[in-house]
């Protein structure tokens, strides 16, 4: 059961982990390379895991991935409340890069 939904405040590096996540969960159907992480994130996504905003957990042995980086060994599952995270956060990326673009559309040369 998905804990109840409620105001979260993320951090800057909560909203990192948050996105590297997702990207795992959509791109990697959900396994996650720890060697991206560090022990912050670990203890941030073993937290959310208590907490039910995420479900993360250990690969078992014999199906960990080899990978360029390490092996990804743990994986992750987003609950609702994540997903509307993630989105809003992409989201105000999506438009701070916008902002911050160094090139021009055709319409505005």
């Amino acid at each position: 059961m998905e804990a109840a939904t409620q105001k979260r405040e993320l951090n800057k590096t909560e909203l990192s982990l948050l996105l590297y996540l997702e990207t795992r969960a959509v791109d990697h159907g959900g396994l996650v390379e720890t060697s991206h992480m560090n022990e912050e994130d670990d203890e941030i996504a073993k937290r959310w895991n208590e907490e039910g905003f995420i479900k993360f957990g250990r690969v078992y042995s014999k199906h960990v991935k080899k990978t360029a980086y390490g092996a990804a060994s743990r994986w992750v599952q987003f609950t609702e409340e994540a997903w509307e995270e993630a989105h809003k956060e992409r989201k105000a990326r999506a438009d701070r890069m916008w902002e911050k673009r160094s090139w021009l559309k055709s319409d505005e040369k």
